[in-house]
């Protein structure tokens, strides 16, 4: 997947990683924490800038604004490179399950390929190039979704981190339209609630998933055309 946002500049502000909780609700248990993922002792993957974080609590004002019964849940939010590394190959590896693909076998090297980039699509490769960090190790990106009064996600019309198209933002607006007393149509317009939200508070959301949005990074500066990005890695 190309990803034009890489050439942006960084210039990073400084700004410290804060806890998202107690004011944002974390969904847990934190599910690549319980893939074994090796964020090392004492990290906290529901982190992010103190910006992102301000903006982020802006968003769920918006939300309850508009739907007071609901709130946002975190999925994932600060995320670093050997994170990023480990759940690249995860999604690689479970993909090829699903496909009843050996992932050690040379003579699938070509459908191997074809597995790698559809991932890619989802995962940003795990670079430790400083001009090119992968967006959630920025502490600038964040996972989420709607959640009920009671804590428990909304069906959003496919899971967060699915590798499919089911995953862009706008898979349901021409079912939506046509037959707008559909599922269909409710998954979408709650999409539409969630970027809507976040958007207010400053938030780009990645063209292929409708549950990654960010603030600061590259994907933000080139979608804002603003100059620089402000936040680079932070790991």
């Amino acid at each position: 997947m190309v990803r034009p946002w890489r050439d942006c500049p960084i210039r990073d502000c400084g700004e410290p990683l804060l806890p998202l909780e107690p004011a944002l609700l974390c969904l847990r248990p934190h599910p690549y924490v319980s893939l074994g993922a090796p964020y090392g002792p004492g990290s906290d993957p529901f982190r992010l800038r103190q910006g992102v974080r301000q903006r982020l609590l802006l968003a769920q004002d918006e939300l309850q604004r508009l739907q007071p019964s609901l709130r946002l849940g975190i999925f994932d939010a600060w995320r670093p490179v050997v994170v990023q590394s480990f759940m690249v190959e995860h999604a690689f590896l479970e993909e090829c399950r699903r496909r009843q693909l050996d992932a050690n076998q040379p003579s699938q090297a070509s459908r191997h390929e074809e597995v790698r980039q559809l991932v890619e699509r989802f995962w940003a490769p795990p670079s430790s190039d400083p001009t090119t960090p992968p967006p959630h190790s920025t502490g600038a990106a964040v996972d989420l979704t709607l959640v009920s009064e009671a804590g428990m996600p909304l069906d959003m019309g496919g899971e967060i981190d699915a590798i499919g198209s089911v995953s862009e933002p706008d898979f349901y607006s021409e079912l939506a339209h046509r037959n707008p007393d559909s599922a269909e149509a409710v998954w979408h317009e709650r999409r539409e609630l969630l970027a809507s939200c976040l958007s207010v508070a400053g938030f780009v959301r990645h063209p292929n998933e409708w549950w990654h949005f960010s603030y600061g990074d590259q994907l933000w500066a080139w979608r804002t055309a603003a100059a620089e990005a402000v936040y680079g890695r932070s790991d």
